[in-house]
């Protein structure tokens, strides 16, 4: 048992470091801050999660210590890191940075003018 443990735990934090290392390649090497974004929030948030999971697997199987506030960090970090992730992106948009040439659709532009006309008709 002990030795299906350490696998497990093995598995899921070796998973974390190579998203993490994932995350670090992409915000180094994507062209624009919404792609950096994307790549920050999303494997970033899978990288630190695995190797929460894997703590959280060593402390329950190996040290009979069933941590609930690992269980809560784990839970409030895969709410909130994407969340805030999407929110950068979007004050990014709204202040003006330019997506790359590479973009091929902006629908928040659409979205955008219909709130701004909407907004006009209600004043």
């Amino acid at each position: 048992m002990i030795i299906l443990a350490n696998i497990l735990i093995v598995i899921t934090i070796t998973a974390g470091v190579i998203f993490t290392i994932v995350t670090s390649i992409g915000i180094l090497r994507l062209p624009d801050a919404y792609t950096r974004a994307h790549a920050a929030s999303k494997s970033a948030t899978l990288g630190v999660l695995s190797i929460m999971l894997g703590v959280f697997f060593h402390f329950w199987l190996n040290e009979g210590h069933f941590s609930i506030q690992l269980i809560l960090g784990i839970v409030f970090l895969f709410i909130t890191s994407p969340i805030g992730g999407h929110l950068m992106s979007r004050a990014a948009y709204m202040s003006g940075v330019k997506p790359t040439e590479l973009t091929v659709q902006d629908d928040l532009a659409e979205v955008i003018a219909k709130a701004k006309e909407k907004l006009k008709k209600e004043q």
